[in-house]
């Protein structure tokens, strides 16, 4: 199905996206899109699609619990912190 729309630029370099476009892409506020200028002059509009943070999770390695401490080479432990004023 094609579609054929028109939007005017503003003064701050704004477009609307006409909303048969909004409503098949789903899009909402705040929501990205990629602009594409091809080598024939088209520009190609997507939708930047989020991610959630537990996609790919199987490919992480696995975490060491408990986490392994640094070893200190001082024989009397860590120096004192001391406050700079």
């Amino acid at each position: 199905m094609s579609h054929k729309s028109r939007s005017t630029l503003t003064s701050k370099g704004q477009i609307t996206l006409p909303i048969e476009l909004r409503r098949r892409w789903q899009l909402k506020p705040g929501d990205c899109i990629d602009f594409c200028l091809e080598d024939d002059g088209r520009v190609v509009l997507r939708k930047w699609l989020r991610r959630s943070i537990l996609q790919g999770r199987e490919q992480l390695p696995p975490l060491s619990w408990p986490p392994e401490r640094v070893k200190n080479d001082s024989p009397s432990g860590p120096k004192p912190r001391t406050r700079r004023r």
